[in-house]
């Protein structure tokens, strides 16, 4: 066996093994507590106020979002690994780009348990929304460059909408929705403007209905803290299984340069 049939055959087990995991998880205690607590029309401000965060940021945020980091420096080091990677796929040359998308994780986790944090104490979690939603977006757009992806291209922020979509599930959900993210990875896409549409409103359903519950909490001042806490571990789900898709993606590119 070659080091890239042992690199695609650990892929396979790691995806495996997140959707049998996803797939026995459940809503925990307090999200059914506070299902009855919610508002019923809080649910449809959700659906929209991110719907509205994911088409102005991709319209007029990426600018924004990308003062936080240096794009260049992580284009370079993606495009050096890539290169090294086509032309000796070896074990090491393999796992180098999984090794820079984890670093740039970590980073984006810390930076979200702040701001998530700082804005619940002041009891803002509705208007939080857009500022959530720009910390994801970067957290995905250094995970896309880091395996040397251009999220400027509209096809890469359809492929990000599918990620955000696919991750927030669980169960019979999940694996549908994983089929069609490696259908994207098998056959790409050319999304027109009503695609971009439906994938926007998919994405945001599944992050108000995630948040619903911890975002309720964070409206309320002092309270509001446990909601901003959860803020990092749903960016943190949500991006890890984006690097794993990512590394499938990068995985099946070089095999196809072979």
């Amino acid at each position: 066996m070659d080091d890239f049939e042992r690199a695609w055959r650990k892929q396979l087990a790691a995806e495996k093994k997140y959707i049998d995991e996803r797939s026995r998880r459940s809503d925990s205690r307090l999200n059914r507590f506070l299902q009855t607590k919610v508002p019923e029309k809080l649910k449809d401000t959700l659906d929209t106020g991110f719907a509205k965060a994911f088409e102005l940021i991709f319209a007029k945020g990426t600018g924004v979002i990308e003062k936080t980091y240096n794009r260049r420096d992580i284009e370079r080091s993606s495009r050096v690994r890539r290169i090294i990677a086509e032309n000796n796929p070896s074990g090491r040359a393999l796992n180098e780009a999984s090794r820079g998308s984890a670093s740039q994780k970590l980073k984006n986790t810390v930076a979200s348990g702040v701001s998530g944090i700082g804005m619940g104490l002041i009891g803002v979690g509705i208007p939080d929304i857009p500022v959530f939603t720009g910390m994801l977006l970067k957290s995905l757009y250094e995970t896309a460059l880091s395996y040397g992806y251009d999220y400027d291209r509209m096809d890469e922020k359809y492929f990000i909408l599918l990620l955000i979509g696919a991750a927030l599930r669980s169960g019979d959900e999940l694996k549908a929705a994983d089929e069609r993210v490696n259908y994207f990875i098998e056959h790409g896409a050319e999304p027109d403007e009503e695609t971009m549409k439906t994938e926007v409103k998919i994405a945001a359903e599944g992050l108000s209905g995630e948040l619903l519950y911890m975002k309720f909490l964070q409206g309320i001042p002092i309270v509001g803290a446990v909601g901003g806490a959860y803020d990092p571990i749903y960016i943190d789900r949500i991006t890890r299984y984006a690097a794993m898709k990512y590394n499938r993606r990068f995985l099946h590119d070089i095999k196809n340069k072979h």
